[in-house]
Parts: C-alpha cells; structure tokens; sequence
C-alpha cells in the first residue's frame, strides 16, 4: 500500500487537520456570527440581572442564617448592617430531616405532590372532554367556546375573590346546600374542605387553557385517519384509542408538562382563597412565602432553601419527564 505524501508540508494526504482548540474555535464563531450575539446581548443581560443574578444571591442566603433580625435594613437615619454568619448546608439539613421536618416540610411535599396530581388531572381530564365537544359540529359553537375560555380570560385574583365569597359560610354555595337540606362544609375552615375547595378553584381556572389547547391539537389530525378507521368498521372508543390519543401525543405531552410546572408552583390560589388561615392548605411555594414574608421574625435563608428545594424537584421531574417521553417514543418508532 502507497501512501502519497505532500511534499510542501511533509504530511500525508488525507490526513484530517488538527482540531482547533476552545479559544480559537470561540474566535472564529464570534467573527462567523458577531450580528446574532450582538443581537442576543440584550436578552442575556436582561436574563442575566433578572433571573441569574436573584437565582445565585437567593442560593448565596441559603447557605447563612439570614432573616429579619440579623440582615441589612434602615430604620430612620440609621442603616444597620448584615450580621447573619455562613452555616453552609444547614437549613437543608433542618428542613429535611430536622426535628420539625415532617411538619414544616414533607407533609406540605406529600400534600403539594396530591394537589398537582389532583388538579392537572381534573384539567387535562375535563379539557379534553370539553375540547372533543367543542371540536364536534355544534350549533353556537362560537359562542360556548367563548363562554368556556372566559375562567381563564378574568384575572385570577378576581376568580378566586368571587370563590371566595360563594364559599363562605353564608355564601351561595352553602345557601343552596341548606335549601336542599344537604350538610354545609365548613369549606374555608376544615383542612379536609379547604383543601377539596382549593382543587375546585384552581380546576376552575385552569381547564380553559388545558382545553384550548388540546382543541388546537384535536384539529390537527387528519380527518382522514378517522375516516379509514370508520371504514375499517373500528368504533368510537377504538378511534378515540388509536387515532385520537396518538394524534394529541405532542401537545399533550407540552401541556402536561406545562400543567405540572404551573400547579406545583401554584401561589396565587391557595394565598388569595385563605391566606395564612389555613396552615394544612398550604403548599411549598406559599409555606415558603409565609417563612420568608408572612411571620416575625422573617426566615429569608430558611425560605430561599425551599425555594430551591422547589427548583431541584421541578428539574429532577422534567428530566425523568422527558427521557420517559424520549424512551416511549423510540418504542412506538420500533
């Protein structure tokens, strides 16, 4: 076997050049692409001061016994400064496996966990009944789609204010419980009710959007899919199994995702239903906001670690969300 050899460099032909290292290769992308970072500069600044410097400061006080006592404050002229002191993991040891963990941290978890599971269920459940309805050839359509969305449209403090109001003792809920001469639940009172009436409201405001989506995606299969099932004689159920689901895949997938995300971390429901009244009701985000806003003296190292509990559970689930989401479907591609 020959093989040629270039006489200027020495070297043999074919041979592939060496690759050039992380600074060279950075070099050459900037002056390959100086007018999309240009353009991107902005947005990573933005991100940068928004989210990036409050995500590392908020980790930062994690680490030290900060709260309302010790940290830098003003009181008249004077400007008292910062005397909270690094403990390292510490909080994180207290608030996992301290003495008072399972009453301030893991019966809040097991309870967050119900609430997300509960509710993205009921909206993904009744969304998609409500989207196949909607999608079927109805007189006023239009108009029932309009009147569906309109949970959604009213700004929630407004929505859970008005629930509020319906679920109080003398309210109209328990009024027509009376007339009926059914028993009236001490709906923001009773841990059992306050939580039931927590997953009514936020079903409330979160079917819309689960069910405007799932329509969307409802009308993007190919009619013709159901048209070769119905002639294949396949039955209601058999074309909602084979054809519908599979079809809705994608967006269900998305809106799950986006569901679970949103519910877990879920603040404005449960603080505007019941405030700091309902201390079984709470959920992390708003027990975490309660330690860190809602009491004396205010725990802003204890309340930044849930906070980043919440983030480390969020990611750990959209990992295993999605590589479970990549492994089904390289199985349907087999």
């Amino acid at each position: 076997m020959t093989v040629a050899i270039d006489r200027a460099t020495g070297k043999r032909r074919g041979d592939r050049a060496p690759r050039p290292g992380p600074v060279s290769r950075l070099k050459r992308g900037y002056q390959k692409y100086w007018y999309a970072y240009a353009m991107i500069a902005p947005v990573a600044l933005v991100l940068g001061v928004i989210v990036l410097y409050p995500l590392a400061y908020g980790f930062y006080l994690t680490l030290t016994d900060a709260d309302s006592l010790n940290s830098a404050r003003t009181i008249g002229v004077n400007e008292i400064e910062a005397t909270y002191t690094f403990i390292g993991i510490d909080n994180y040891a207290d608030i996992l496996w301290g003495e008072t963990a399972y009453d301030r941290f893991w019966s809040k978890f097991v309870w967050t966990i119900v609430w997300t599971a509960a509710c993205v269920a009921l909206h993904y459940g009744i969304g998609l009944g409500l989207a196949l309805l909607l999608n079927q050839k109805l007189r006023g359509r239009t108009l029932y789609r309009l009147v569906l969305i309109l949970p959604w449209a009213v700004p929630t403090f407004v929505t859970v204010f008005g629930w509020r109001f319906m679920l109080a003792d003398a309210g109209i809920i328990n009024s027509g419980l009376d007339f009926l001469g059914l028993p009236t639940p001490a709906w923001l009172e009773d841990t059992f009710w306050q939580r039931f009436a927590a997953i009514m409201v936020n079903t409330w405001c979160g079917v819309p959007f689960m069910m405007i989506s799932l329509l969307g995606g409802l009308q993007s299969i190919d009619a013709a899919l159901y048209e070769a099932a119905e002639m294949d004689g396949a039955s209601a159920w058999q074309r909602f199994r084979h054809v519908t689901l599979p079809g809705l895949r994608s967006v269900s997938s998305t809106v799950v995702l986006l569901g679970v995300i949103w519910t877990f971390n879920q603040f404005a429901v449960i603080f505007l239903l019941f405030g700091n009244t309902a201390p079984d009701a709470q959920i992390l985000v708003t027990w975490a906001y309660y330690l860190g806003f809602g009491q004396q003296p205010r725990e802003f190292a204890e309340s930044a670690a849930y906070g980043m509990l919440l983030l480390a559970i969020l990611i750990v689930f959209t990992s295993f969300y999605r590589r479970w989401l990549n492994r089904d479907e390289q199985q349907l591609a087999i």
